[in-house]
């Protein structure tokens, strides 16, 4: 104990910074690791990262990020084995505002996927960013 008095700010630095640690940990398990949509871009172009769309079918071909994978989240579970060979990459999962895509981060983690990444902010954010967005 008087170690702990002799060295109270070290040892709340401690403290401080395991709690933090944890924190992201808990966090990251949850499903809830964001991506910006520069950090999104920035990992598709250099670790070749996989985008899942989980919207709906209308908000799909309304626009969404070129190359993107579309798996609504009511189908998710269903169809989570067409990820399996993309295990060791890491999938970026987007939906409108980031709410949706988070429910699937949380079930990627679920069945063993690592990297596993929600744009924070969705498909409006990218969009805002004046990253590309196709119909196609």
């Amino acid at each position: 104990m008087d170690f702990i008095k002799d060295n109270l700010a070290w040892f709340g630095l401690a403290v401080f910074s395991g709690g933090m640690f944890l924190w992201q940990t808990w966090q990251a398990r949850g499903g809830s690791a964001g991506v910006s949509p520069m950090q999104a871009t920035l990992m598709i172009n250099r670790e070749d990262a996989v985008v899942v769309d989980v919207r709906e079918a209308a908000e799909y071909v309304g626009g969404h990020i070129p190359n993107s994978r579309h798996i609504p989240l009511s189908q998710f579970d269903k169809r989570l084995p067409e990820l399996e060979k993309f295990r060791e990459r890491a999938i970026i999962v987007n939906c409108a505002s980031g709410n949706r895509s988070s429910s699937a981060c949380g079930a990627l983690r679920r069945a063993g996927f690592a990297k596993v990444f929600n744009l924070s902010g969705g498909i409006s954010a990218w969009d805002q960013a004046g990253l590309p967005v196709t119909k196609k």
